[in-house]
């Protein structure tokens, strides 16, 4: 399985993998030792095209055998046009097709043993994260109409899971070991909308459908909740006294894209409002620890060095922890596409420098604020140079780390100690055990 893409398409692949485990199919390290190959795929901008196309011609070479899967499994002739060798495609989340590949390409071999073991329900199968977190999907698709994005042509409308069956894949993690939870989903906020917050019986009581309840849920189990993709509905604010009491982690993943109301209307941006910034100063009153991360599009159709001027401003005073941003390209059948007024390439790349400068400076700002503060850490790896850690307010992969480069000895992958910052950076921390 080469797995491409962001932690939705992760999930996607660990579904897949949990599925042919189920069947008595063996997973290889490698190539050459493959009866076939799987390459779920992204295929949200032509970068990720490429790069998905390439490692399908990696496999190609390599082992030859291979069946497509993924967000670019939706543009089936635009694969096989540039590999006409694949055996199967197959779009996103489409697991019953990618296993009638699988069984087409290598036919299982029945055994009677390995049959009597149960498909795995709820997802809690075969995991390609570290067995400390896991990723929890909590929905598929997106209502939102964004001109720069095609998710919902790829992914299709929202379709919530029943709440029942988050919050027991939950458990099931949580018993496994898991000790972070990071809520994945196109649009986290509107979960459950499509279900009309159906309500179902978890730990005999009703629960309703709806990122409140769900996060209340979660933050019963006791591991870390981090929330991903959290678009800023009112009923948003509902998420931060759970923030402040502790059930669910002082952290809030926002995608703004941006601040300009004009380009924001030009992106067709759901959510948009001017009091985002009281809010912000209000979650803050509630919950003076949440970290705020956020990512921001520059060089949008139509957008002007005043456009980008009130982006900067804003930033400055949103004083966001943790910043990306991506400069604009075109993706194909995007509506952006077609709006005029482009900006040309290095104008682009300079306001991403200028960007990236400011919100640097921001998180050296915040992050030396912190030294000699105590923190509780999780501890993701262990080598003999020290123990990398991250915060509450880290994601993995995306945020920053935390170092513990002395007195590291008997710290194991997955514990949650407490530290005092000795010294920052513009991303990362360092500390001592206390």
């Amino acid at each position: 399985m080469v797995s491409l893409g962001c932690p939705k398409a992760l999930v996607d692949s660990e579904r897949i993998l949990t599925r042919l485990r189920a069947e008595g199919y063996a997973i290889s390290p490698d190539y050459d030792g493959a009866d076939a190959v799987i390459v779920n795929t992204c295929g949200f901008l032509d970068s990720a095209k490429a790069e998905s196309l390439e490692a399908i011609g990696e496999a190609l070479r390599e082992n030859g055998r291979v069946i497509v899967t993924g967000c670019l499994g939706a543009e089936e002739q635009y694969i096989r046009g540039a590999h006409p060798a694949v055996m199967a495609v197959t779009g996103p989340h489409q697991y019953e097709q990618v296993m009638d590949a699988v069984h087409a390409a290598v036919p299982p071999m029945p055994d009677h043993k390995i049959d009597l073991i149960p498909s795995p329900k709820d997802g809690a199968g075969v995991r390609l994260t570290p067995r400390h977190y896991a990723y929890l999907k909590i929905s598929e698709g997106c209502n939102h109409s964004c001109r720069f994005c095609i998710i919902p042509q790829m992914r299709g409308k929202l379709a919530s899971r029943p709440v029942n069956a988050v919050l027991r894949e939950a458990e099931r993690l949580v018993d496994a070991g898991v000790k972070e939870l990071l809520v994945i989903s196109q649009d986290t906020s509107a979960y459950g909308v499509d279900i009309r917050h159906a309500t179902a019986p978890w730990q005999g009581a009703e629960w309703r459908a709806h990122i409140t309840d769900l996060a209340r849920g979660l933050g019963s189990l006791g591991a870390w909740v981090r929330l991903h993709y959290v678009y800023p509905y009112p009923h948003v604010d509902q998420l931060i006294p759970l923030m402040a009491e502790g059930l669910v982690l002082p952290y809030l993943d926002i995608p703004f894209q941006h601040a300009a109301p004009n380009v924001l209307r030009a992106m067709r941006r759901p959510a948009n409002e001017a009091k985002v910034l009281e809010r912000i100063g209000q979650w803050r009153e509630i919950c003076p620890e949440i970290t705020l991360r956020s990512t921001f599009i520059v060089g949008f159709p139509g957008e002007t060095e005043a456009d980008f001027q009130y982006l900067l401003e804003w930033l400055e005073e949103a004083q966001l922890d943790r910043v990306g941003c991506f400069k604009y390209e075109n993706v194909g059948g995007a509506a952006a596409n077609d709006l005029p007024d482009h900006v040309a390439e290095a104008v682009k790349q300079d306001r991403w420098e200028r960007f990236m400068a400011v919100s640097a400076r921001i998180s050296e700002a915040k992050l030396a604020a912190k030294v000699g503060q105590r923190l509780e850490v999780i501890v993701d790896e262990v080598d003999e140079g020290g123990a990398t850690c991250r915060t509450k307010g880290d994601a993995p992969e995306i945020d920053g780390n935390l170092f513990i480069d002395e007195g590291f000895e008997g710290l194991a992958q997955g514990d949650i100690v407490t530290v005092e910052v000795d010294e920052a950076g513009e991303y990362d921390l360092w500390a001592r055990r206390v």
